[in-house]
């Protein structure tokens, strides 16, 4: 036994320098990005940024894979079963990471358990709208008409489940309300029944709302972040409109399977976190609404059991669930 357990430590010493030396020469291959999400879209357009200037840059090839549904479950599985040798990564974000492990019944992965946080990369406020036509003028008299007649304010989010509905649920739990919650397919609609009187408010995120509200057909209440949004500098925070600490927004960031080499981890935290400083990369990702971050892969970590808690506590309340 004491000679198998030399031949093991001596094994392990041998097979030091060689990690070592495979971390200092990576990547010898292409490295693989999962977006969880169609092209085109926030999450893919971010990816896209980081992944073109990584390949500028760090010299790094970095292809971009997208592979969408089920909220992003199919995509952030699909990562969480890969290699871990660091030629796999994974663009999260707050719905697939944060809220789906409570919200649906069967999830094919465990956010902390499966993955090796990397860096944040951004995070985006949504926005309170009405038409233009109506008569809340601010989130004290949309609070005002739910508390006189409860149920009766009809919000309308992009889907259950979503970023969008669990911010309905937190700011119904802040103000002490009930409103009428309208799930759409999207946001599309939505927007045209909103402009078109048949639901009140939509909880919406800030590109998909800007066009509408530039041309004046409709009226931004409330940002959901903790600082106002550089796209809509006049528009208060729910924070600021009376409900203090209240902050609901969603971030983006990059992972990695459980398991990949610390080495490689420190890598690509650094090359990331030095393309996000970059004032073009920042320009990009802020036209999409959204504010660089960038983190250790700790305070990624951090982030993300945090908010896996809060959310999921959102979620229970709120009593929504999928198979």
């Amino acid at each position: 036994m004491a000679r198998l357990s030399r031949v093991l430590l001596s094994l392990l010493v041998a097979a030091a320098p060689f990690a070592a030396h495979a971390a200092d020469q990576y990547p010898t291959k292409p490295i693989r990005l999962i977006v969880p999400f169609p092209p085109a879209g926030g999450t893919d357009i971010m990816s896209r940024v980081v992944a073109t200037k990584l390949s500028e840059v760090a010299k790094w090839p970095v292809v971009v894979e997208n592979h969408p549904g089920a909220g992003g479950n199919i995509g952030v599985s699909i990562a969480a079963k890969a290699e871990n040798d660091g030629y796999t990564i994974v663009m999260g974000q707050t719905s697939n990471l944060a809220i789906n492990p409570t919200l649906y019944k069967h999830l094919p992965y465990k956010p902390v358990k499966d993955f090796s946080p990397i860096t944040t990369v951004a995070s985006a406020p949504l926005v309170l709208v009405v038409a233009a036509n109506s008569p809340f003028k601010n989130l004290s008299d949309i609070i005002g008409a739910a508390k006189k007649e409860p149920g009766k304010v009809t919000f309308a989010s992009p889907g259950n489940g979503t970023v969008a509905h669990m911010t309905i649920e937190l700011l119904q739990k802040s103000a002490g309300v009930k409103f009428e919650h309208v799930p759409y397919k999207g946001s599309a609609q939505a927007i045209t029944d909103l402009i078109g009187g048949y639901v009140q408010v939509f909880m919406s995120s800030v590109p998909t709302a800007m066009s509408q509200i530039k041309s004046g057909r409709m009226r931004a209440i409330a940002v959901t972040g903790t600082e106002r949004s550089d796209d809509l500098p006049k528009v208060p925070t729910v924070d600021e409109s009376g409900y203090k600490g209240f902050d609901a927004v969603t971030w983006f960031g990059l992972l990695a399977p459980k398991g990949t080499p610390p080495e490689v981890i420190k890598q690509v935290n650094e090359k990331v976190n030095q393309v996000l400083k970059m004032p073009d990369v920042r320009k990009r990702i802020e036209l999409e609404g959204a504010s660089v971050l960038g983190s250790s892969p700790d305070q990624f970590e951090t982030l993300l059991k945090t908010d896996i808690v809060k959310w999921g506590a959102i979620v229970k309340e709120s009593g929504a669930q999928i198979d």
